[in-house]
């Protein structure tokens, strides 16, 4: 069965037909919790785009520190690169039992070169793409720690029974991982937020009693 390609961001704007011809080049493959996926240094082989369960997407040390890049979801897609023919450039592991539809670089290929406006779509995309990571980054650069800790509770609570509400259960570790800082750091913030009575913390879920200050 072809994969439904409507959902993914990255094909935004291109035909229904092209979608079908394209889902038809995908295989579907599912994947267990904590499976790696790829491997920074991996041949650079395919696309995958995501169609159930979360990744991490995150570069390590030699000794295994962390640094997450992404956490990405259905809708989301990785491997974008897959055309330049470089090794993968970070690695990428399942949070949760996934599910994935995966391009082949050789069907990519040959799909767009059949398919001008489709291509040019695409990159439309990924610029637009790029552009929000620029910001990112910009906005990141310009946060200290405290900021980039608040910024990243706020952009992954949701709101549930009149409440703000981290979904998933985060360890200081995978913060400390997202915002490029010490564990013992985040130990910190996240003691001086729940004395200030910012945040609640139990069994590992966070919830935001009002937003924190924009500096500490």
């Amino acid at each position: 069965m072809p994969a439904d390609l409507k959902s993914i961001p990255l094909f935004e704007g291109v035909p229904e037909a092209e979608l079908r011809a394209l889902g038809s080049r995908t295989a579907i493959r599912s994947y267990p919790k904590q499976a790696i996926i790829v491997s920074e240094g991996d041949e650079s082989d395919s696309l995958y785009l995501i169609l159930a369960g979360r990744v991490k997407i995150y570069l390590a040390d030699e000794h295994g520190k962390e640094l997450i890049l992404a956490i990405k979801g259905p809708g989301q897609y990785f491997g974008e690169m897959v055309l330049d023919e470089q090794p993968r450039s970070a690695s990428v592991m399942t949070l949760e039992p996934a599910q994935f539809a995966i391009l082949s670089r050789a069907d990519f290929k040959a799909f767009l070169l059949q398919h001008a406006a489709v291509a040019l779509q695409l990159i439309q995309n990924l610029i637009r793409v790029a552009r929000g990571l620029n910001q990112n980054v910009r906005s990141l650069a310009m946060l200290d720690v405290y900021g980039r800790v608040a910024r990243i509770l706020l952009e992954l609570a949701v709101e549930r029974d009149g409440k703000l509400v981290i979904p998933e259960r985060l360890t200081q570790k995978d913060i400390a991982a997202r915002v490029g800082a010490s564990r013992e750091m985040i130990n910190r913030i996240l003691r001086d937020l729940t004395a200030g009575g910012y945040v609640s913390v139990e069994a590992g879920r966070i919830t935001i009693n009002k937003a924190p200050p924009a500096r500490w």
